[in-house]
């Protein structure tokens, strides 16, 4: 059956033509348009861009905020028949915006006035590009630029001399197998690759995610994961969208800090039922709720510590073992803390929200009991851009904290050794789907399409098993794996989690062993905790005394230490390399959902990981490491 984006958009108008669709905030309050109305404007951006010469098939780039324009943009684009080359805004570098555009044969580019300059300062490298739109009003324009203004002027123009059903013509002819986006993956392990995803992959990803989460007509979201975000399109706006639902994105403000600023007002605002979330984002919300409640003094402080602990006794860990056999008796308790306490923190999210719903990067098990016990569960999903992207969900139909949850509907999975073979269910390995929702392949990389793709079946790269009560537990990079002298293998995302989590004085930290006698740490030190703590910090011995207060972090975990026992003594960094700088996106080490991007970590300090392997470089109060300080 055919089911492009353009049908879904189009079946929502005539179900819902008078709900509100999205809801934007320009100056001083968040005003609605209905699904009618962006219709509209969708028609007129994409006759606009038909006379600008956009054919079927064409490839378009979009670097934007997320705002209205941004999906009105995307859904016009598919009305002329073009594909979508969405851009993060976080991509600073000449290079990286260069590689992309390059890479995908863009022809057109959509631009906010915000990005605009990095547009301008490698256009000529780009002789492909015919025109570059631009969604705000400028001073003047460039040879090849013009305002979206004027091209919807172009767009009303040609539909008066052209019939509605000429402009559906494209937008019809689009099948199954057209290509919707070609999204450039911020790999943690090697050069972005363009995923092609097509029109079926999002409409089936749309409906087999709605298996695992219910939304209604009158629910609200405000997406505050950049658009470009595989995640932030299917869940963010073409769930929504399928169930005539609203969509708010965040206020953009001048600069990226401004607009970050707006969330927390926007939030309160929109009162959104459901808010998308990523494990830096929910730190972020943690820290902010702490804050708030200390800065309330001690007897709030208290409170809150006590009701999280009762919490946490009667969940158990969510879903079926909540206030299992004796613990049912806590529930007055808890019911009791609800009200006085996390309610009020509640307030600060609008008062409407659910759940939240986690992609990216794994959410720790701790982060998400804080979030169940304040009444805000942060529900574990897991996906990937090459299977557009979900594949498995927490919600509140079921959930169990360190899940991955159930897969979504229909979907096949099953779990692989290195030879391909599949496990038996509770055995680890790599975890391989097959379902409308995989790819197309990867934009000029047949070799890398047929390593990933192979009969059909998705090689997700991460490692995994099926529990007997049919649950996805992900483990971590299938490739990014620590492997002994001996050959066992084990992942290191848990061990760096935690590393970090219980460190004040480290962080950011990646494992490192590659068939060696052991394994080392590279880390970013946290030096305004080092500084408070050591007395001279500048000189020779203060260097010594925070490395051994690093040392000593480390050692928690190891025999003798507090959290012994957690891991295997092997896997625990045996000598560490304290680094000169953070991990960022600047420097390429951290990509767009805030994932450490090991391999170029492992190049950059490729020097640094052979000296930890010599008798010098085991000592960690070593020439380099004090130099690093």
């Amino acid at each position: 059956m055919k089911k492009t984006i353009v049908d879904l958009f189009e079946g929502s108008v005539k179900q819902y033509p008078n709900n509100t669709f999205l809801w934007e905030k320009k100056k001083d309050k968040f005003e609605p348009t209905s699904y009618k109305e962006v219709q509209d404007q969708v028609y007129a951006l994409g006759a606009g861009l038909m006379a600008l010469g956009v054919k079927k098939g064409d490839h378009m780039a979009l670097l934007s905020e997320g705002r209205n324009a941004w999906i009105i943009g995307e859904l016009a684009m598919f009305y002329a028949g073009a594909t979508n080359v969405p851009l993060s805004i976080k991509l600073e570098e000449a290079n990286d915006l260069l590689f992309r555009l390059q890479h995908a044969d863009v022809k057109y580019i959509v631009v906010s006035g915000n990005q605009l300059k990095k547009i301008q300062s490698i256009l000529d490298k780009l002789p492909l590009v015919e025109k570059v739109i631009l969604f705000d009003e400028q001073p003047q324009y460039g040879e090849k630029e013009i305002s979206m203004n004027q091209v919807i002027e172009l767009g009303k123009d040609w539909l008066k001399e052209h019939s509605l059903e000429e402009l559906l013509t494209v937008a019809h002819s689009l099948t199954n197998d057209d290509y919707a986006t070609i999204t450039y993956t911020s790999g943690t392990t090697a050069d972005p690759k363009g995923v092609i995803l097509t029109h079926r992959n999002y409409t089936a990803n749309v409906e087999q995610s709605l298996t695992c989460v219910d939304i209604d007509s009158n629910w609200r979201t405000l997406v505050i994961l950049p658009l470009d975000h595989c995640f932030a399109h299917v869940v963010g706006f073409y769930i929504f969208m399928s169930q005539g639902a609203s969509v708010a994105t965040v206020q953009v403000g001048r600069t990226g800090m401004e607009t970050l600023k707006n969330i927390p007002i926007n939030i309160k605002e929109i009162k959104p039922y459901l808010i998308l979330s990523v494990p830096a984002l929910a730190k972020s919300f943690k820290k902010n709720i702490e804050q708030g409640i200390n800065a309330k003094g001690d007897t709030v402080k208290s409170l809150f510590n006590i009701g999280l602990k009762i919490a946490y006794i009667y969940n158990g860990d969510g879903g079926d073992d909540k206030g299992r056999g004796w613990r049912f008796i806590l529930k007055p308790l808890v019911a009791l803390f609800d009200k006085i306490v996390f309610s009020k923190v509640r307030e600060n999210f609008g008062g409407e929200l659910r759940f939240f719903i986690g992609g990216g990067a794994l959410l720790d098990k701790d982060l998400q009991k804080f979030y169940y016990a304040i009444g805000l569960p942060m529900y574990q999903g897991y996906g990937l851009s090459e299977a557009t992207p979900v594949i498995s969900t927490n919600g509140p139909r079921r959930h169990k904290f360190g899940s991955s949850g159930v897969l979504v509907q229909p979907l096949d999975v099953k779990i692989c050794d290195n030879d391909r073979k599949e496990l038996p269910k509770g055995e680890k390995g790599e975890i391989v789907i097959h379902g409308e929702n995989v790819m197309a392949g990867y934009w000029k990389n047949p070799s890398s399409t047929q390593e990933t793709i192979i009969d059909g079946w998705l090689y997700t790269g991460d490692m995994g098993y099926m529990s007997e009560d049919n649950l996805l537990y992900v483990l971590g990079r299938f490739k990014s794996l620590l492997i002994g002298s001996d050959g066992e293998k084990y992942s290191p995302e848990g061990i760096e989690e935690a590393l970090v989590e219980h460190s004040p004085s480290i962080d950011q930290l990646i494992l490192y062993n590659n068939q060696n006698p052991y394994t080392v740490a590279l880390l970013v030190p946290n030096k305004e905790y080092l500084k408070k703590n050591v007395a001279d910090f500048a000189s020779e011995e203060g260097k010594e005394e925070a490395i051994r207060l690093i040392l000593k972090d480390i050692n928690k975990f190891k025999k003798g230490g507090e959290l012994f026992g957690m891991f295997p003594e092997r896997w625990l960094p045996a000598s560490f390399a304290v680094l000169p700088e953070p991990f960022t996106e600047q420097n390429g080490m951290v990509n767009s959902t805030m994932k450490i991007v090991r391999g170029k970590v492992e190049k950059a300090y490729a020097n640094r990981i052979e000296y930890l392997y010599l008798a010098e470089g085991k000592n960690p109060l070593n020439s380099e490491n004090k130099k690093s300080l």
